[in-house]
């Protein structure tokens, strides 16, 4: 069966309280909820939290609800970690009725950015291709390029984070942001996923290793999971344009 697995914790330090902050009378978490709760290809949803408020409020939508242990608890947690966790304790529920899982759809609270159109594609690429571990969403930032990133330095000064060597012929850099081709991000929207790649998740790519290590893009547009409070706007424009395509 296919089942969809979205993670969310209470609170939050750069942004408080983010995931239950109300875009056009919903809470952020509620956008994934919708986008897999309307795919007719989901069968079950689960939600691994320690809010009160994502537990009441997921039960509305059907939503079954997985307690995190202390030591996923709190914002030291990595996400993959916690995916593995809820994976392994919904396998154990579904092999009570004799249930196995085959595609994962994995969410985030705080990443409204998802529609019920890119679940199926997600989906539907993982049936037609089986070389694939996933199909995750993806955003072309050429803006934010590598080639541009730097670090500070212990002299005070800014150098390039990735030695210029790494993009080949040093020759042919240039600041035209379009110099490199495209650069695709996983925007976090959604990641459809095999259960190897929660079964074995140390052999997964850095640095979402529950991806697995081959990877399929579910194209989409300005995608991002929310962090900080100047992203409200963008978000509210992604909403608007896309939230409600199937």
């Amino acid at each position: 069966m296919i089942i969809a697995l979205m993670m969310g914790r209470a609170g939050s330090k750069g942004f408080k309280n983010k995931n239950l902050i109300r875009i056009n009378g919903k809470r952020l978490f509620e956008y994934p909820l919708i986008a897999a709760k309307k795919s007719k290809l989901v069968q079950d949803i689960y939600i691994t939290t320690d809010c009160p408020v994502i537990k009441k409020v997921s039960k509305s939508y059907n939503a079954k609800i997985i307690d995190r242990p202390k030591n996923l608890k709190g914002d030291k947690a990595l996400g993959d970690k916690v995916f593995e966790h809820g994976y392994f304790e919904i396998k154990k529920r579904l092999k009570k009725k004799n249930k196995k899982i085959k595609y994962i759809v994995l969410l985030l609270a705080n990443c409204a950015t998802v529609n019920t159109n890119m679940i199926n594609k997600g989906i539907q690429i993982l049936k037609k291709n089986k070389k694939f571990d996933s199909a995750v969403s993806t955003s072309i930032y050429n803006m934010w390029s590598p080639l541009r990133a730097r670090k500070l330095a212990g002299d005070g000064t800014l150098k390039p984070f990735v030695p210029f060597k790494a993009f080949g012929n040093v020759k042919k850099l240039n600041c035209d942001r379009d110099s490199q081709g495209n650069v695709f991000f996983a925007d976090m929207g959604v990641s459809v996923i095999r259960p190897k790649c929660l079964e074995n998740l140390e052999s997964g790519l850095l640095p979402q290793k529950w991806m697995g290590k081959k990877i399929a893009p579910i194209y989409s547009d300005a995608g991002f999971d929310l962090d900080f409070d100047w992203q409200l706007p963008l978000l509210k424009f992604w909403i608007k344009k896309y939230a409600r395509k199937k």
